[in-house]
């Protein structure tokens, strides 16, 4: 995949989410407005109330992983506020380590990291986020991994032939981290810990 390709795709990538977040708000507001107007009342307000919620938290997420990245800084609060409307509700916690502010690139290898581990944890657990020395390291706690090791592979060899849509993010993350000269580096200890570092 040319460099070309990837500032196209990611370009495309903050162009649906910019273009998706503005009717997905607009209906969040006429939710709103209907609360007001003593509406709301039933589980189907409150159906359509949860799937906006979920659309909106998952286009953030999208937004940060998938869209075009800079040197801008990202500040805690933000990164930390997607990762719990991602996760809320489900059998998955994260938990974001750094306190200062980040350079949006590496926010979005953080979350392209995220969902890689993702994969691998389809019963659940809890995914830790820390930065020592310049170096991310993502680590999921869980009873039971279920890793498929030709996906994995795909992080150090970058090939992504027979990559699966749902699979796009191990390709991406071995671009990314190939173009600022950084190595991936998995580990999966007797503890019941993955990890991936860059």
């Amino acid at each position: 995949m040319g460099q070309n390709n990837v500032n196209l795709a990611a370009l495309i990538g903050s162009r649906i989410c910019h273009d998706l977040i503005s009717p997905i708000g607009a209906i969040n507001n006429g939710l709103e407005l209907l609360n007001m107007a003593g509406s709301s009342d039933g589980p189907e307000m409150e159906l359509i109330s949860e799937s906006v919620e979920n659309a909106s938290a998952r286009i953030r997420f999208f937004r940060m992983a998938y869209g075009a990245a800079s040197a801008q800084p990202v500040g805690r609060a933000e990164v930390v506020s997607i990762l719990q409307d991602n996760t809320r509700g489900s059998r998955l916690t994260m938990a974001y380590g750094p306190l200062d502010a980040q350079p949006r690139w590496a926010v979005r290898l953080v979350f392209l990291a995220l969902q890689c581990m993702e994969t691998a944890m389809p019963y659940g657990g809890r995914i830790e986020v820390s930065l020592t020395d310049s170096t991310w390291t993502i680590t999921g706690h869980a009873d039971k991994f279920s890793v498929d090791p030709a996906l994995w592979e795909t992080l150090s060899t970058g090939i992504v032939d027979d990559l699966a849509p749902a699979h796009v993010q191990f390709g991406l993350l071995h671009h990314h981290t190939r173009d600022i000269d950084r190595k991936i580096r998995v580990t999966h200890d007797e503890n019941g810990a993955l990890s991936l570092s860059f």
